[in-house]
């Protein structure tokens, strides 16, 4: 499950080019574009700008570059010509990036246009709870703390967290081991070491954390028909500690700005 010195360096390079991505997400206003507008020009961004490979693309036979899950949907959302996103939507784009054999997998939830003040919050809290497990990895401490950081802030703030699906370790493969549950018991688990890589993923509900995949084999939704929210990066354990690999130009000091807003 370790990485040596230099496969961190092309996973770094890989993580890198995949935070540009989302830069493009940024600056683009998402309202009035369908989803499947929005994989096919980040399908152009990485293949003809960055040179390099959509992994998401033909794995397990998925047929698109990024997942698109807006609103109640979990995770696994399909892009989708007809599906067209609206003022006071959220949507998370899950996006993955292959360089040199290596790969990289982040996630952001945006929202769009005038969103209220509820969908706001759940994409905050998911976005802080995302930095709270950040937060506890470095070398000797436990997958357990990772989670428990997780639902602790999540359930602080009345949210639920989806146990269903989970982080994992990522290199040439997309999903290595270990799991990264986003729940768990500090000081449990297993212990981290200097070179491990792996996403941590949150997934939290406004309501009950029970989801059920729709009919297309892929959707994944809220039970309850609450809104869901999510938040992803890749990581890699330092001798001193932990370096977020997909890190965007705009988060350089996340982890002080969430020590204090813990």
């Amino acid at each position: 499950m370790t990485k040596q010195p230099e496969e961190l360096a092309l996973l770094a390079e890989s993580g890198r080019l995949l935070a540009s991505v989302f830069g493009l997400l940024d600056r683009t206003s998402l309202a009035g574009m369908s989803t499947l507008q929005i994989d096919e020009m980040v399908e152009r961004f990485i293949v003809d700008d960055l040179q390099a490979r959509p992994a998401s693309k033909g794995q397990y036979g998925y047929g698109f570059v990024l997942n698109s899950s807006v609103n109640d949907v979990v995770c696994h959302g399909v892009p989708s010509q007809s599906e067209v996103l609206r003022d006071g939507d959220i949507v998370n784009l899950d996006i993955t990036l292959e360089k040199n054999g290596y790969i990289a997998d982040s996630s952001k939830t945006y929202c769009v246009g005038n969103v209220s003040p509820a969908a706001r919050r759940l994409v905050q809290t998911s976005y802080e709870a995302l930095w709270m497990g950040i937060r506890t990895v470095r070398p000797g401490a436990r997958l357990g703390d990772i989670g428990w950081a997780i639902e602790r802030h999540a359930k602080r703030h009345g949210y639920s967290v989806v146990r269903e699906y989970c982080g994992h370790g990522i290199g040439r493969e997309m999903h290595e081991e270990p799991q990264v549950l986003h729940f768990g018991k500090p000081g449990t688990g297993l212990a981290l070491r200097e070179g491990m890589v792996f996403t941590i993923e949150p997934m939290l509900n406004r309501g009950r954390r029970s989801v059920r995949t729709e009919a297309d084999g892929w959707t994944v939704v809220t039970k309850d028909g609450s809104l869901s929210a999510q938040f992803e990066h890749t990581v890699a354990i330092t001798a001193s500690g932990v370096s977020v690999l997909t890190l965007r130009p705009d988060e350089g000091d996340m982890m002080s700005r969430i020590k204090v807003a813990a």
